[in-house]
C-alpha cells in the first residue's frame, strides 16, 4: 500500500514545480498575460503586459496612487479637478471619507474588475454619488424625481471636470441659438512648433541636401520642397541625419525615430505618449496597431504600427489627410463610417476644395485632436492637442473646447446626450432634451424675483 502513495506524494511534489516553470517561462519570454487576474479596462488594456507602469514590487497602493498621478496629476490640474484632492483634506470633510474615501484614485477606479467596470473605468456602483449627496433630491425639487444613478448622465455632472455645466456657465448660456452666427474653428498659429533658426530660409528642390551617392526620389523631393518643413529651412540631413558625437561624421538613417520629431515638436509628442495611440511607446512597449484597438478597425490596417507618419507623410506633412483621411483609414466603426456623409464631413469636404472658407470645416481632428492655447517661445500659440483620448470620456469634456466654438451649449448638450445621433456622426437632429439650462434658468429667475416672505429654493445646478 505504501508504493502507490509515494508515487501520489511524487506527483504532487512536481507539479508546483511544473506551475513555477511555466510561469518563470512566460514572465521572462513575454507571457506576462499568464499572471493577468483580469482584464484591464478599455483605457489601459494596451497596457496589459507593462505590469511595472503600475506595479512595483511590494509597493502597495501608495504606489499605485503614484502610477495614476504620474499620468493624469497634469490633466486633473488643467480641468481644475471638482473633486480635488484640498477638498477632502481639509477636516472639515472628514466625516464624507468614512462613506468614500476620495482621496485615493482606488476607491473609484480599480483595475482587473472587468465584471464591475462602468463607462470611464469606473468601478464603484453609478450611484455613488448619493454617498455625498443624498440631500441633493430632498432639497432640490428639480432633483427630485431624478434616479440616484443619473448624477453622470450627459449634460448633468462630471466627477473630476465641471467647467462646463456649472451654473453660472448655464446661465450665461441661456437662448443661445443652435448654430452660432460666426461658427469658427480656431486656426493653427504657423509657429507652434519650434521657431526656424534665425539663419534659415525657405528652401527648393535645388537645396536638397541628402549626401552623395544617396539618390533622392524625384516624387520625394516635390513633396518636401512644397511642405511646412522646407518653408521653415527644415531640410533633409535635420531629420535624416542623427546626432553623432562630437567630431564625428553626421550618421545618415532612412527611418527617422519619432524623437526627431519631438526635438521640434515637443508639444505634440507630449499629448501622442498620453493618448491610446501613443502611450504603449510611452510604457517601453511596441507601438500599437490597429489590432490591439477595441473599436472596429479595418483588416487592411490591422498590423500598422503607430507613429508620427502613420498620419503625417513623411516628407509631405500634410496635415489635411491627418485630420481626416488617416483617421479612416485605420477605423471602420458607425460613427467613422457615418463621417463622409453628415453636415461636419461636407463641411470639410468644402473647405479641400476651397469653396468655403479657412475654419469652416469639421473634420476627425477638430472635435478628437482640438486646438488649443499655450504659451511657447514667449507667445501664445494655437497648436493640435494629440492626445485624441483627452476630450473622449465623458463626452461632455467636448462642450467648452470643441462644440461650444460653433454650437449654442443647449443645442451641443442635447446633441452629445443622443447616442443614435453620435452614431450617425450628428447626421440629424437631438431625440431628447437635457433640462439643465431650463433649471438653471428657473434659479436665476427665482433669485432675481424671489417670493413675498420666503426663501428662494436651491433650485438648479451648483459648481
Amino acid at each position: 500500500m505504501t508504493k502507490p502513495r509515494g508515487v501520489a506524494w511524487k506527483l504532487w511534489s512536481v507539479i508546483p514545480v511544473v506551475i513555477a516553470g511555466y510561469l518563470t517561462y512566460s514572465l521572462f519570454t513575454g507571457g506576462k498575460s499568464a499572471f493577468l487576474i483580469g482584464r484591464l479596462t478599455d483605457g489601459h488594456h494596451q497596457l496589459a503586459l507593462a505590469c511595472s507602469s503600475c506595479h512595483t514590487p511590494f509597493g502597495g497602493p501608495a504606489a499605485l496612487q503614484k502610477a495614476c498621478l504620474d499620468c493624469h496629476a497634469d490633466q486633473l490640474r488643467d480641468e481644475d479637478d471638482s473633486h480635488r484632492l484640498s477638498l477632502f483634506t481639509d477636516p472639515r470633510n472628514a466625516g464624507e471619507l468614512t462613506l468614500v474615501d476620495a482621496r485615493s484614485c482606488l476607491t473609484c477606479h480599480t483595475e482587473h474588475r472587468p465584471q464591475g467596470t462602468q463607462r470611464g473605468g469606473v468601478t464603484v456602483p453609478v450611484d455613488f454619488c448619493f454617498a455625498c449627496h443624498a440631500d441633493v433630491v430632498r432639497d432640490r425639487p428639480s432633483h427630485a424625481s431624478l434616479a440616484p444613478t443619473s448624477c453622470a448622465n450627459a449634460g448633468c455632472h462630471n466627477y473630476h471636470d465641471n467647467r462646463a455645466l456649472y451654473e453660472a456657465q448655464l446661465a450665461k448660456h441661456l437662448h443661445e441659438p443652435a448654430l452660432l452666427a460666426t461658427p469658427r474653428v480656431p486656426q493653427r498659429t504657423a509657429t507652434a512648433a519650434a521657431p526656424p533658426a534665425a539663419d534659415r530660409r525657405a528652401l527648393t528642390r535645388r537645396d536638397v541636401d541628402a549626401p552623395a551617392g544617396r539618390a533622392v526620389d524625384a516624387a520625394i523631393a516635390a513633396a518636401w520642397s512644397a511642405s511646412a518643413h522646407a518653408a521653415a529651412g527644415v531640410n533633409c540631413g535635420s531629420c535624416h541625419e542623427a546626432a553623432a558625437a562630437v567630431g564625428a561624421p553626421a550618421a545618415w538613417t532612412d527611418h527617422p525615430a519619432r524623437a526627431v520629431c519631438a526635438t521640434c515638436h515637443a508639444g505634440e509628442d507630449k499629448g501622442f505618449l498620453a493618448g491610446r495611440h501613443g502611450m504603449r511607446l510611452a510604457a517601453d512597449l511596441p507601438a500599437m496597431t490597429p489590432a490591439e484597438a477595441v473599436l472596429p478597425m479595418h483588416d487592411e490596417a490591422a498590423h500598422r504600427a503607430l507613429g508620427c507618419t502613420s498620419c503625417h507623410g513623411a516628407h509631405d506633412a500634410d496635415t489635411r489627410r491627418a485630420a481626416a483621411t488617416a483617421c479612416q483609414s485605420c477605423h471602420d466603426d458607425t460613427h467613422t463610417r457615418a463621417f463622409a456623409n453628415s453636415p461636419h464631413g461636407r463641411l470639410w469636404q468644402a473647405e479641400l476644395d476651397g469653396t468655403a472658407p479657412a475654419g469652416s470645416g469639421v473634420s476627425c481632428a477638430t472635435c478628437h485632436l482640438p486646438r488649443e492655447t499655450r504659451r511657447l517661445h514667449g507667445a501664445d500659440v494655437v497648436a493640435v492637442q494629440h492626445n485624441q483620448n483627452l476630450n473622449l470620456r465623458p463626452a461632455d469634456k467636448m462642450l467648452r473646447g470643441v462644440c461650444m466654438d460653433c454650437h449654442g451649449l443647449g443645442f451641443a448638450l442635447d446633441a452629445l446626450a443622443d447616442p443614435e445621433l453620435v452614431r450617425r456622426n450628428f447626421a440629424g437632429h437631438p431625440a431628447d432634451h437635457v433640462p439643465s439650462l431650463d433649471w438653471a434658468e428657473r434659479r436665476q429667475s427665482t433669485l432675481s424675483n424671489p417670493a413675498p416672505s420666503s426663501v428662494p429654493q436651491q433650485e438648479g445646478l451648483e459648481k
